[in-house]
This record gives C-alpha cells, sequence and structure tokens, in this order.
C-alpha cells in the first residue's frame, strides 16, 4: 500500500514550517506554490536600483520566539540571526531630539521601572501599571482603551511597539493579541527579549535553508503550481485541481492549506475568515558607506516610520499600518522617510537622498482588531483530510512570523494526529 501523501499548498512561513515539521516526522510531501518562488511575504531579493540584496519587508523577532528558535534549529539556521548582545532598543523622538534606550531587567521583576532608572524618560510608574489591563483585556477593547491615558509612555513606547507588532492603529488594536507577545519576551525578562535580525536576508534564514532541509528528505517541491479550485466531497476533500491538472487524493492523504485569508476564503466553502488587511510600506536606502556608531535597529517617535533597521550599508524603514501611505507614490515616500533615516542614525543634516526603493505590501496582514480576531478560524475544518495553517489562522498571537511557524506545526502535528488514528 502506498505511503500517504500530504500536499502543503503554499510555500510561505506557514507552508514552510508545515513542510519541515512532516519531513522531520518522515512523511512524504509535496510542496506546491503559485509563485516561481518561496517565502511569500517573508523572502529576499536582489535589487538592481541598489546593487544589494534586501529583504521585502524588515521583521523584528525577539528571542523568546519560541517557535522561531526551532524551526531555524531544525533547518539548520540557528545562527543565522544577529542583534545586540543585550535587550536592548534605542528610541529617538523626532520631534525633540530626545534619544534613550529601554532595557528590560534580567528577571521577570521590573525593578529598574518601579524605582525609576529604567523609565522612558517624563514618564511615571502608573503609567507603566497600565500594561496589567492587557493581562484582562476584554474581548472588545483595544490598545488604546488600555494604555491610552495621562503622560508620555504610550505615545513614547506603548504605540510603536502595538502598531510595528500589530500592523493595526491603536485606535482598532486588538489589546488582547497584544498580551501574549508581553507575556512571552519583556514578561520573562531580559533574555527572552533581545531584538533580533536576520544576518544576511529572510531568505537566507527562513526559506533557503528550509528548502534545502526539505530536498534532503525528498520533498517534492513545485513552484509555479496554481490551484484553481478544491474539489469537496461530504467528509473529505476529493481533489485539487490545479492549473492544467487535477490531483485525486488517494483516502489517506491529507492536505495543509497554508495560503493568504483570502485565497483560503475563495477556495474553501463557508470559510468566512478576516478579509480585512493592512499594508506595510519599507523603504530602503543605500547609504555611502555603514555609519561607524550607528545602532541596527532604532525605533522612531513622532514621526511617520516606527523603525529603522541597518545592514551594512543599507538603512531600511518600516512603517506599518500604512494603508494611506502606500497610496502615494514612491518618490513621496522616499522623500517623506529619508529625513527620519538622516535623523536616526545622526547623519549629517545635508545629507542628500540617496538610490533608494520602495516596497509596499499592500495586504501585508490582516486587520488585527477584536472583530476580526473572532473570525480567526481554527486549523481544524470539517473535512478529515483538510487542516489550515497562516498567520490569519487563531493562533492566539498577532499575525506575525512566530505565529505563522506556530500556526504551521499545528496543522502538521493534526495531520500526523489523524494518520495515526485513522
Amino acid at each position: 500500500m502506498a505511503a500517504p501523501r500530504i500536499h502543503v499548498i503554499g510555500a510561505g512561513v506557514a507552508g514552510l514550517a508545515a513542510a519541515v515539521r512532516l519531513a522531520q516526522g518522515d512523511q512524504k510531501v509535496v510542496l506546491h506554490d503559485s509563485a516561481g518562488h518561496a517565502g511569500g511575504r517573508c523572502r529576499s531579493l536582489f535589487d538592481s536600483q541598489l546593487d544589494r540584496r534586501i529583504d521585502n519587508g524588515n521583521h523584528l523577532i525577539l528571542s523568546g520566539n519560541r517557535a522561531i528558535r526551532d524551526y531555524l534549529e531544525t533547518v539548520g539556521a540557528a545562527d543565522s540571526l544577529t542583534g545586540p548582545a543585550d535587550a536592548s532598543f534605542p528610541f529617538r523622538d523626532l520631534k525633540t531630539g530626545e534619544t534613550w534606550v529601554v532595557r528590560p531587567d534580567e528577571g521577570r521583576v521590573p525593578w529598574s521601572v518601579l524605582f525609576g532608572p529604567g523609565r522612558v524618560p517624563g514618564t511615571r510608574l502608573g503609567e507603566y501599571l497600565r500594561a496589567l489591563r492587557l493581562a484582562c483585556a476584554g474581548p472588545d477593547e483595544t490598545i488604546r482603551d488600555c494604555l491610552a491615558g495621562s503622560g508620555p509612555l504610550f505615545e513614547r513606547f506603548w504605540e510603536p511597539l502595538a502598531v510595528g507588532v500589530l500592523n493595526t492603529p491603536v485606535e482598532t488594536a486588538s489589546a488582547k493579541l497584544l498580551w501574549p507577545v508581553i507575556k512571552e519576551t519583556f514578561g520573562r525578562g531580559r533574555a527572552a527579549c533581545r531584538p533580533l535580525m536576520a544576518r544576511v536576508g529572510l531568505s537566507e534564514s527562513f526559506v533557503d535553508p528550509a528548502l534545502d532541509y526539505l530536498k534532503a528528505k525528498g520533498t517534492e517541491v513545485r513552484f509555479n503550481d496554481r490551484v484553481r479550485a478544491l474539489n469537496f466531497g461530504d467528509e473529505r476533500l476529493d481533489a485539487i485541481d490545479f492549473a492544467g491538472r487535477t490531483e485525486t487524493l488517494g483516502p489517506d492523504d491529507r492536505v495543509v492549506l497554508a495560503v493568504p485569508a483570502w485565497t483560503a476564503a475563495d477556495l474553501v466553502p463557508g470559510l468566512d475568515g478576516p478579509r480585512e488587511a493592512h499594508a506595510i510600506v519599507n523603504a530602503h536606502f543605500r547609504l555611502s558607506a555603514p555609519p561607524t556608531s550607528a545602532l541596527p535597529l532604532v525605533g522612531l517617535i513622532c514621526g511617520t516610520a516606527q523603525w529603522v533597521f541597518l545592514r551594512g550599508d543599507v538603512a531600511s524603514v518600516t512603517v506599518s499600518a500604512a494603508d494611506a501611505l502606500a497610496a502615494e507614490a514612491n518618490d513621496a515616500i522616499a522623500r517623506k522617510l529619508w529625513p527620519e533615516v538622516r535623523a536616526a542614525l545622526d547623519l549629517p543634516a545635508d545629507a542628500g537622498l540617496p538610490p533608494w526603493r520602495i516596497v509596499k505590501e499592500k495586504r501585508a496582514t490582516i486587520a488585527q482588531t477584536p472583530a476580526a480576531d473572532r473570525r480567526r478560524p481554527p486549523p481544524r475544518t470539517r473535512w478529515d483530510n483538510l487542516v489550515l495553517a497562516g498567520d490569519w489562522t487563531a493562533t492566539g498571537l498577532p499575525a506575525t512570523i512566530e505565529g505563522a511557524i506556530r500556526s504551521g506545526f499545528r496543522a502538521a502535528d493534526l495531520v500526523v494526529t489523524s494518520l495515526s488514528s485513522a
């Protein structure tokens, strides 16, 4: 009897994580993607204008992201991330010129905040205690509902952090989704919240090593393989209709559908998942030389961007919840963001606009509002051979790389469980 085949549809991070987990258990996996490459929204590309390899979007990773750590260790890329030796988050207020560094305490109790030296300039202890409201946030409460109030901490820390994590304006972003991030990183002390970035690029960390691992495990990878329809029976998915051919599923075959929420909704009957999305705009600037004293990561206050990332001589800016900005012309965006980069990196005030590249992801993530969170589906479906994966499913986390990888692992584990009980 032929071994069951598991079709993983979608080679973004969630699909790669599912395929890696299945291949790790010696399952027979076929990985499909409609594009000519893997990685989805998490990949690198060569830009001819900059003459540099850049990421299509910047992703801030924290050392407490356990699923990312497990994934990278499995595919042999555990050393592909880099960051400061200690957990530190530098900030610059573009309006006042002030700079400061947030350094979490070693233990779970934030003694430096309680006694003063670790506070953001101008803030008071009571502003920090509002964070406790996140732990018991109601299903309809937003970030602003829980954390805003008198004092500058909201503007100087919570807002840039929340918008960067949730890619949703604080007025509508779900407070409940930020709490697990705080709990698993800042809530565990300094060792769990060291900021990390891909040393070379996202593809070199998350994509290429995974494809090499899958190839070594005998996984078949099919690019430019678009799914046109899923053919369902009463209890099972019977066949997958690809452009140009139909794959009939055997009685023990399984499918992991790891595509964006809006694509899944078009393929799966009755799937009423989140549809609304928010954009992320990334701007990449090639500097004349790598700044000698600049930090690899700087948070920005009172500007357009939330974060500046520095890798060699390329400075990259991330603007989350950027629907309005994404509608502007690329050259206007570059001219708007360059002064913020210049200030963040302490470059000369007369430094002219260098070569740049704007990357717009107009549907970067689902809108992470309370209403959208309630619509995130579980991985199980009513068909016994189909499971869902993706950062938009009900992971309990925001739509991040960590959430995507956890969803892929969970989908793979459900497939293995169903096969063992068949």
